[in-house]
């Protein structure tokens, strides 16, 4: 009898778990909490042990009155006392009770000099070890904390799209290096499903197509023919106008999903010339419409994907002129670079939009009220498809009601 295969291994796990504890005493982990505990502990206990070794010295030094004693007696049958440091006590001829009082008087002198010089100099040992201390502080904070910073930095890049960045820690296993580890994880698992994601589109990209144009040109082919009845052509223009929509919805649905995600390769692109060109091709609908297109248009350069760009310029000018009056409709393109910023502005005449209405504008398949909802005028996507794209450049897109009615479309890029 044949041995029966043996069941294919299972897939390697990563070398850290965050849910499992390697060390058998984890008390005894070089943890940054055990490291802060013992070194604000040894530097408050080093900051003492100074102190108390130089408050007692200058203690010692003000309780040092030298070998002199504070009073001698002088004369001879007459007995006078003198003073060098209590002059009170020797202004001549004293009896006991004055010379008590007098020695008492000087004892509290001597002592109120040594306790102020005392706390004088306390105060500047203690202003001298503070200084010390958070300097010594500051350093060693910096040094702890510094794994932070390159973990920052790591972020920051990943956050330019930089998905293959890792961060690789080294060091003592404290917490630090299990977030780092687990930040290496998640990005591993990020790019893993963003690549999932860009194969998932361009596979959904081809299959949804190849059906629309085989659909489009039986169509064509149907209607070319000159012997079909009436009523047949029209039902091969009506599934003609239905099958465009739907090529629509699918190149919108796949632009949307394309441009939710940061724009790796950039190259320098014009906003001028990107929007010359969209207002080109929505010149000749303009001109069906009677709308009038105009505005001038600055340089301004910013770092993107011209193609993207184009779209939301696009986007922006066709829905300016679908949305547009029946007379004397016009639309305003501008461009210009303002405060470090590349600035697109679409103005245009149109229906009164209230303001509590124009953040729906840019949610999908989302119109303002039933006068935007003709087949004729898109699928829905087209501020929501500029306004991923904005993101993806790092900048955002803002819509204002314009007085007398349409909007004012701004869209603000990094220069």
């Amino acid at each position: 009898m044949a041995a029966t295969p043996a069941p294919p291994g299972a897939p390697a796990k990563p070398t850290w778990d965050p849910r499992k504890i390697d060390a058998p005493f984890p008390w005894l982990r070089p943890t940054i909490r055990i490291r802060l505990t013992l070194l604000y502990g040894g530097m408050f206990l080093i900051a003492g042990i100074l102190l108390l070794s130089i408050i007692y010295l200058l203690a010692a030094q003000a309780l040092n009155t030298g070998n002199e004693p504070l009073f001698k007696i002088v004369g001879g049958r007459e007995i006078r006392v003198t003073s060098d440091n209590c002059p009170q006590a020797s202004s001549g001829n004293l009896l006991i009770p004055e010379f008590n009082a007098a020695i008492s008087a000087c004892t509290d002198h001597q002592r109120q000099v040594a306790l102020d010089n005392l706390l004088s100099r306390s105060l500047l040992a203690l202003l001298g070890l503070a200084v010390i201390a958070f300097a010594f502080g500051y350093a060693m904070a910096g040094r702890v904390l510094s794994p932070l910073g390159r973990i920052t930095r790591t972020a920051r890049a990943v956050a330019g799209s930089d998905l293959s960045r890792r961060i690789e820690l080294d060091g003592p296993d404290d917490e630090l290096k299990e977030l780092s580890d687990t930040f290496d994880e998640m990005l591993e698992r990020l790019q893993r499903a963003f690549t999932a994601q860009q194969r998932f589109v361009g596979n959904a990209s081809h299959e949804l197509r190849t059906p629309l144009a085989i659909n489009r040109t039986l169509l064509e082919v149907h209607l070319s023919d000159p012997g079909a009845p009436v009523e047949l052509q029209q039902l091969g223009k009506t599934l003609l106008a239905t099958n465009e929509r739907s090529e629509q919805l699918v190149e919108g649905l796949l632009l949307l999903a394309r441009s939710d995600n940061q724009i790796v390769e950039r190259k320098p692109v014009d906003l001028a010339e990107v929007a010359d060109r969209a207002v080109d091709q929505a010149l000749s609908e303009a001109d069906a419409k009677g709308v009038q297109i105009r505005g001038e248009r600055g340089p301004a350069v910013v770092q993107g994907n011209g193609v993207l760009l184009e779209r939301i310029a696009l986007n922006l000018v066709q829905n300016a002129v679908r949305y547009n009056v029946k007379e004397e409709g016009w639309v305003e393109v501008t461009t210009e670079a303002q405060h470090g910023q590349a600035v697109l502005v679409v103005t245009n005449t149109g229906p009164v939009v209230p303001a509590y209405e124009i953040d729906s504008l840019f949610e999908p398949f989302r119109r303002l009220r039933t006068e935007r909802t003709g087949s004729d005028k898109g699928v829905g996507l087209g501020l929501s498809i500029a306004r991923s794209v904005a993101r993806a450049h790092g900048g955002r897109i803002i819509a204002e009601p314009r007085e007398g009615g349409g909007l004012v479309m701004r869209v603000t890029l990094p220069i």
